[in-house]
């Protein structure tokens, strides 16, 4: 019997865990809700229209016969009339009028009343000084509403008495009839709503199902897969035009990782190769001291060469990382260019390349991270002097815009080809394969120039024409000084 239990508990479970099951029992309550409210507010509304009829229909009466007794005293026959024949008239709901002296004697009745009405129970109403209907139970136990009042009769100064009761049997039917309907439509909405409102539920999240499904069939090596979110409503075409951004860029970065990876194999092998090469051929006989030490020194050149590229990955790598913040703190920026033209003011004599600097009068005061902005501009100034040949100039130059500063590193080198441009940022892309591993470059740098212009919230530009130079432009908000 427990496991019985167990079971039907963990089937609930398992159903309440359903967007279509929740959809549809929320759909139940909410309709089921919406008819007992607008059943019973239409109930109620309908019992008051009826006790306002009725009300209004004995206020009358009693205004009629008030005015006959007050102004035609003498007139029993009209008072007969009124009393006797106009209740005949009345088919579906008849009404009954007595009229009592001062000493409760009856002085005319309509025929019937007595049958229907137990008149002793009648008389104990005497009436207050506020008149309303009140229910009385007949003779045949059909419902009556009774209402008593006094009537000044001429001039004379007495009064006679007034009661008048109205047969309310048929409205009674009325709403218990309605009553019964009520409750059969109440089952039939237990019975109905349930079935419209699982169709509704799985029409509305047949949209999630495709997503879902077509989610189950992406993988590392299938991201190609799209949802197609036409004829979707907003809400869902929204989340899957998301949902294939999403995709758009896991695809893009596996492609870059996958072109990353070939080109880290291709880059570290290299250097390991030609270390392992000439060890190799040292090895194979015996060697003098030159040309062990001319070994030594070529593969200290290759192995300082494969440090940097070390380095500069492992650089990349937490510069991506979301935990990378920087060590801000308030520099000129005028004084920054400064020492980086000092630091390679010889390399860039050795080369026979101009290298100068161009920073507004003013003092630029920016809050940056000292070190990375030193090894972005240290870059692009390298870059510009292996490629700047002997005669030409370099040049750094800072400059203020409304919300950021500038800082720009032109150079009037062999520049850089149109179809190359778009791609210069990107890992290991070198323009000249052969010139830039005979200079050691590890196709890094741009990228490493970018990822610190990211991190500070910024970003680079590159404009270059072949045989003309090139200018890179660092763009960087400006933040406020500690």
């Amino acid at each position: 019997m427990s496991w019985n239990l167990r079971d039907r508990f963990g089937e609930a479970s398992r159903l309440w865990s359903t967007l279509a099951f929740r959809l549809t029992a929320w759909y139940v309550l909410a309709g089921l809700a919406l008819v007992v409210f607008t059943t019973a507010s239409l109930y109620f509304l309908l019992v008051a229209e009826l006790q306002k009829s009725s009300d209004l229909f004995l206020a009358d009466k009693m205004n009629v016969l008030r005015t006959m007794l007050r102004e035609r005293p003498d007139d029993w026959d009209g008072l007969r009339e009124e009393v006797e024949l106009e209740s005949a008239a009345r088919r579906y709901q008849h009404f009954y009028i007595r009229l009592l002296d001062e000493r409760d004697v009856p002085l005319l009745t309509t025929p019937g009343m007595g049958d229907q009405l137990g008149l002793p129970q009648l008389k104990s109403q005497t009436p207050g000084r506020q008149e309303r209907a009140e229910s009385v139970q007949g003779r045949n136990g059909r419902l009556f509403l009774v209402m008593s009042g006094a009537a000044a009769v001429g001039s004379s100064g007495h009064s006679d008495t007034v009661q008048i009761a109205i047969d309310v049997s048929q409205q009674e039917e009325l709403l218990a009839r309605y009553r019964h309907r009520f409750w059969l439509i109440l089952v039939g909405t237990l019975a109905i709503f349930p079935l419209v409102g699982y169709q509704i539920a799985s029409r509305g999240i047949r949209p999630v199902r495709e997503v879902a499904t077509t989610a189950r069939h992406i993988s590392s090596t299938n991201l190609h897969e799209r949802i197609q979110p036409e004829g979707y409503p907003s809400e869902l075409a929204s989340l899957a035009a998301t949902f294939n951004q999403m995709l758009d860029g896991l695809e893009e970065s596996f492609d870059r990782i996958s072109r990353f990876s070939a080109d880290i194999a291709h880059d570290l092998r290299t250097p390991v190769n030609n270390i392992r090469g000439e060890a190799e051929v040292a090895l194979a006989r015996a060697r003098t001291v030159d040309e062990y030490r001319e070994v030594l020194g070529s593969c200290l050149e290759e192995a300082v060469r494969l440090s940097d590229l070390i380095g500069d990955l492992l650089f990349l790598a937490r510069a991506e990382s979301p935990l990378a913040h920087l060590h801000r703190e308030s520099i000129d920026v005028g004084e920054l260019l400064s020492g980086i033209r000092e630091y390679y003011e010889a390399p860039a004599a050795d080369r026979g390349v101009s290298l100068s600097t161009v920073v507004p009068y003013e003092p630029v005061i920016a809050q940056l991270d000292r070190a990375l902005l030193q090894r972005a501009v240290g870059n692009l100034v390298s870059n510009a002097l292996a490629h700047t040949p002997p005669g030409k100039s370099v040049v750094l130059s800072a400059s203020v815009e409304p919300a950021a500063f500038r800082i720009e590193v032109s150079d009037a080198g062999v520049g850089i080809p149109p179809e190359a441009l778009p791609r210069v940022f990107d890992r290991f892309f070198r323009v000249d394969e052969s010139r830039a591993q005979a200079s050691g470059g590890t196709g890094l740098g741009l990228a490493i120039v970018q990822s610190i212009m990211l991190l500070h919230g910024g970003n680079v530009e590159i404009a270059s024409r072949v045989g003309q130079g090139t200018r890179v432009t660092l763009r960087v908000p400006v933040s406020p000084a500690a």
